[in-house]
């Protein structure tokens, strides 16, 4: 089994970066730092470089996180995955079997969550694991 975290850079994800490497630690697991690299959109000779653009940012966020979890002392495992962020953490969490997926929330309310679709609100619907979900603010 597995922890997976959703990273992405934003307030949200260094307090879920936190949470994910104590989780990892707790329990001896491996860390699977997920980024979905699928720009909005799925048309268009633009796509493919929206795309990349956004794949570079992400192994620049995910060098970041892997730092972090090395410091730890918790073995991490890196998916860039061609899919929008939470079906991307899905589709990780189901390849490794997490024990449970960790994503950050950074202050959206519920009902905005539902209208626009966060990540972590999908999450908690979808998902048939586990979902901690770490505030960015204590």
């Amino acid at each position: 089994m597995t922890v997976v975290l959703g990273y992405d850079e934003s307030p949200g994800a260094a307090r879920a970066l936190s949470a994910a490497i104590e989780v990892a630690a707790a329990f001896g697991e491996p860390l699977v730092l997920v980024y979905g690299v699928a720009p909005p959109g799925s048309l268009g000779e633009e796509y493919a470089s929206h795309r990349d653009a956004v794949a570079v940012l992400g192994k620049e966020a995910l060098a970041h996180a892997v730092d972090a979890a090395n410091e730890a002392g918790v073995p991490t495992t890196v998916e860039l995955l061609n899919e929008k962020p939470a079906q991307a953490i899905l589709t990780a969490a189901d390849k490794h079997d997490a024990r449970v997926i960790v994503v950050g929330s950074w202050g959206e309310s519920p009902l905005r969550g539902a209208m626009l679709g966060s990540t972590p609100h999908k999450l908690l619907h979808l998902s048939r694991r586990p979902v901690l979900c770490v505030p960015a603010y204590e």
